[in-house]
């Protein structure tokens, strides 16, 4: 019998690790952390760097006797900035180490500049696949103005796929999951058959494997859907009985939800040659016949899940890319 998201929160906090969830200013809603009462003592994320973040992460330590000074280590599941906004904050007051995949290390060092050449590269990615000038302008302006909910982070412990994190009471594997983000990184507790699992996977809504830049700063863009399907897989075969997602409630049946979701990717990709098959088009053009308008408040949101189903088509051979020097247009083979 599966349990319920109340009986399996019970079940973490009786393993020591208790959900404290943080308001953020995202559609997403609130941010959940994790604190690992353990030796170290430690938080897995930290929300958004705000003062409404920081007085509501020391009110829920509070509630289990802990302040920011006490924490010990500090874990980034992945590189998104309602998960690691108050990092700075946080080692300021307590001294904590700061543990996330190696790879990441110089990204997340270089938070600003990392952020302007992400935007860059999304503007570029937006133009060639034909969202108007416009649009890109006026998205680059609320990217801007979101960066304050970020920080720098100085990660003091890198960590490689598979490193294990040994605490005095558990030990938790370090998986790297790329997908929603090229860091995501996932935490298993092996004895406990509980996995944390930041935004890899989140039971009400579908986590939206964003087109990045890869970690080692490369401009070429990752092919981010057909990264997460490959992480998805992967998580479906383990064992997990509890799944701590970065959002909402905890997930007890992650196989059959893996399983649907993969089975959405299908169907929209299955949709998405459909539209390929009437006429040639971009990719603005394939979202705005799915979405309306969202594909103009939400162009690179829309556009990374149409451009991953197209990486899907073209390696499967059934759709090309025709580049006319402006803009890529979409084609059956």
């Amino acid at each position: 019998m599966t349990m319920t998201p109340e009986e399996a929160l019970e079940q973490s906090a009786l393993a020591g690790i208790h959900r404290l969830a943080i308001s953020t200013p995202f559609a997403v809603g609130k941010v959940n952390c994790y604190l690992i009462e353990d030796e170290p003592l430690t938080l897995v994320d930290t929300g958004p760097n705000s003062g409404k973040g920081l007085d509501e992460l020391s009110a829920r330590l509070g509630e289990r006797g802990h302040t920011i000074d006490d924490l010990e280590l500090i874990i980034v599941t992945h590189q998104h900035i309602d998960h690691l906004g108050l990092v700075e904050i946080l080692v300021e007051h307590s001294g904590a180490e700061v543990a996330a995949i190696g790879a990441a290390s110089d990204r997340l060092a270089d938070f600003d500049e990392d952020a302007e050449r992400e935007d860059d590269f999304a503007v570029e990615v937006m133009l060639r696949n034909g969202i108007p000038e416009d649009v890109t302008v006026a998205l680059r302006t609320v990217s801007r103005s979101f960066r304050g909910w970020g920080s720098h982070v100085t990660v003091t412990r890198p960590l490689a796929d598979g490193e294990t994190i040994e605490f005095a009471n558990r030990r938790l594997e370090t998986l790297h999951r790329p997908g929603h983000s090229p860091s995501d990184t996932l935490f298993w507790d092996a004895e406990r058959r509980i996995l944390i699992a930041g935004d890899h996977l989140i039971g009400h809504i579908s986590s939206n494997p964003l087109i990045s830049r890869p970690l080692d700063g490369s401009e070429k863009r990752t092919q981010a859907l057909v990264t997460y399907i490959e992480s998805l897989r992967k998580t479906r075969e383990m064992p997990a009985e509890i799944v701590l997602p970065g959002h909402g409630e905890p997930i007890t049946d992650h196989a059959e939800l893996i399983d649907a979701r993969l089975a959405s990717h299908e169907r929209r990709k299955e949709k998405i040659f459909g539209l390929i098959e009437e006429r040639p088009q971009t990719g603005y053009e394939l979202a705005q016949a799915i979405w309306g308008n969202v594909a103009v408040t939400q162009a690179f949101l829309t556009l990374s899940e149409v451009i991953g189903h197209t990486d899907l088509l073209v390696n499967a051979g059934r759709v090309r890319e025709v580049d006319d020097g402006a803009v890529v247009r979409y084609e059956t083979t």
